[in-house]
């Protein structure tokens, strides 16, 4: 049997991996919520679904997904969710639609947020969801608590 010696090296001489092996999962961070989020004008709230991670790496990646039970909404009235890093607004689902008879509830159910972010940073990064309503109805996130979730991956660039 051949011994193989990359570069010609001894394997003992190897101290670094061949560049080009990146989308490697570093770390995964996960967090959940049973928050519940009302709003009856047009501010923004923290749904109170927030994880941190420190990249080890500036040039690392994060995969972020999102998930919010029990969004929904009376009448007229639409909620924005948004995936935000820091005070940076990264992704955004807005729910419209339903009818517009003020008596009714649009109950959407689960909303979904999935980003590949590029954070540029080896500090510890703050990632939430926050909730807008458009000021015209009762809007909610978190109907009867039910668990949010956020899951962040540092995948290797």
């Amino acid at each position: 049997m051949a011994i193989i010696k990359p570069n010609n090296n001894t394997l003992s001489a190897i101290t670094a991996l061949p560049t080009g092996l990146g989308g490697k999962v570093l770390q995964i961070v996960n967090a959940t919520s049973t928050a519940e989020t009302v709003k009856t004008d047009s501010s923004t709230s923290d749904t109170g679904l927030t994880a941190n991670i420190t990249p080890a790496s500036s040039s690392n990646k994060v995969l972020a997904f999102a998930h919010i039970q029990g969004v929904g909404k009376d009448g007229n009235g639409y909620v924005t969710l948004k995936l935000v890093r820091g005070s940076t607004d990264l992704a955004t689902f807005e729910q419209r639609g339903g009818d517009t008879d003020t008596s009714n509830t649009n109950k959407v159910g689960g909303c979904s947020i999935t980003f590949l972010d590029s954070p540029s940073s080896t500090s510890a990064t703050t990632y939430k969801v926050t909730v807008t309503g458009n000021g015209n109805s009762y809007v909610q996130v978190g109907d009867s608590n039910p668990t949010h979730s956020i899951t962040l991956m540092e995948i290797s660039a």
